[in-house]
């Protein structure tokens, strides 16, 4: 029988994980398994565009606005709250790697380094854009009036 806590009277079921507002979050306490989740949600937002968007003849300045606007929020929601290991690292660059591949066309038996695939398109690292949000979030925290109070659950 599963672990069962009461709250207002009410029977609240004890489990590992749960989405809330949009994010995963997990009994271990850490970012791993919110940064996977959004990950397999990002590969398949791309896969869905693969042959409308991508494999089009857009032109790159276009492909990339999408990718922006429609693709990145996707994966950079709630990331200002990520605390990232190394190996939580390494996945998203290589995510952020798949991802303008697929925009440039670049196909997974062909030999493009990596420093080739961001050059035309001058895009950040995701861990950079990461790195900036979680800077931002702590520049506003520490502005913040001391008696003003965080509402609970917001990192």
């Amino acid at each position: 029988m599963p672990l069962t806590i009461k709250v207002d009277g009410q029977d609240v079921m004890v489990v590992e994980e749960f989405v809330y507002l949009g994010s995963l979050v997990h009994s271990s306490t850490g970012s791993t398994c919110d940064i996977s989740r959004r990950s397999a949600i990002t590969r398949a937002a791309m896969q869905s565009l693969e042959n409308q968007i991508w494999r089009s003849r857009l032109a790159i300045s276009t492909k990339l606005k999408l990718y922006n606007t429609c693709i990145l929020p996707i994966f950079l929601y709630g990331s200002d709250c990520w605390a990232i290991s190394k190996t939580d690292a390494r996945k998203i660059d290589a995510l952020d790697q798949w991802c303008l591949r697929m925009l440039l066309g670049i196909k997974w038996y062909q030999f493009v380094r990596n420093d080739n695939v961001r050059r035309p398109t001058k895009q950040p690292k995701l861990t950079a854009i990461i790195q900036s949000r979680r800077l931002s979030l702590f520049g506003h925290i520490m502005r913040m009036d001391d008696n003003t109070q965080m509402p609970r659950g917001s990192c």
